[in-house]
């Protein structure tokens, strides 16, 4: 239910999007075709019908499902929206047809060189994901959509990826991504486009900064290890402390950890047999 009306809400701001573009090109062409523009297309129409069984495939134009199509009069954009998918009518003479394709289109990013705020040179590039979502705006506002949108993309990369460390810039892809898609998402709207998503792709770091950080992670990965080893000794340590005072509470514990030991050396089949010597009988032959 959440997401239907998600849809439906951008849908409905698509919508008005569209509705405003259309009139802000039709503010711009408010005094009409004028007199003579409309005898133009008055004898257009005469010589159509004068001539129907020839003009008739001039006349009808199919758009596909995944197009639209923008109709100049005599220079002048006709009707609020555009035309199609499906089967119209035009004018050979006076109407000129241009055709948008509303399908999503994906472009890389070169790799742009970029200098992070904490001095440190890198490559990066991504991928870009857009469509038209107002056919009218992506013909009327803007030369080429498409180029226009490449360039863009390429600068606002370098503008967003400029004001990150190095260190957010390998850990948080995710929000420059989001970052990047609203600084693009709201530049590109006078143009009729809407941008999708955007993805970082690859950061490739020079090589001298590569071996650094290496060398970095190599020697916290042996200041841990050092550290666990000594951890490790001091409680083994402790538990032999504990053993021995237990072991000194009871001197038969000391014979069952003897004979527990000629097991364990018998059983790997070994000829030799260490018979351990108590201190105090050696200490009293050292007197």
């Amino acid at each position: 239910m959440i997401s239907t009306t998600a849809s439906t809400s951008d849908m409905v701001t698509q919508g008005k999007m569209e509705i405003n573009a259309v009139e802000n090109v039709e503010a711009k062409n408010t005094r009409g075709l004028g007199c003579f523009g409309w005898l133009l297309v008055l004898i257009s129409l005469l010589f159509v019908t004068a001539t129907f069984p020839l003009t008739i495939f001039m006349c009808v134009k199919i758009v596909k499902e995944y197009e639209r199509a923008v109709i100049f009069r005599l220079g002048r954009i006709t009707g609020r929206k555009p035309k199609g998918p499906g089967l119209f009518f035009v004018l050979p003479c006076t109407d000129t047809l241009v055709k948008v394709d509303l399908r999503t289109v994906s472009f890389d990013i070169p790799p742009q060189e970029i200098l992070t705020r904490d001095s440190v040179t890198v490559s990066v590039d991504g991928v870009v994901y857009f469509r038209i979502h107002c056919p009218i705006s992506s013909v009327a506002n803007v030369s080429n959509a498409h180029s226009s949108t490449r360039l863009l993309a390429q600068t606002t990369l370098r503008n967003v990826l400029g004001t990150k460390n190095l260190a957010e810039l390998l850990s948080d892809r995710e929000g420059i991504s989001h970052s990047m898609q609203e600084s693009l998402d709201v530049a590109t709207n006078p143009w009729g486009i809407k941008v999708e998503r955007v993805e970082i792709k690859d950061v490739k770091l020079p090589q001298q900064l590569q071996r650094a950080m290496a060398a970095e992670a190599e020697a916290s990965r042996e200041a841990r290890a050092k550290i666990i080893s000594a951890e490790g000794e001091m409680n083994a340590s402790r538990a032999l402390k504990e053993a021995s005072l237990i072991i000194s509470e009871s001197p038969s514990a000391l014979q069952l950890r003897y004979l527990q030991t000629l097991h364990t050396i018998a059983a790997e089949k070994n000829s030799t047999i260490i018979f351990p010597m108590p201190m105090d009988i050696l200490q009293n032959f050292m007197k």
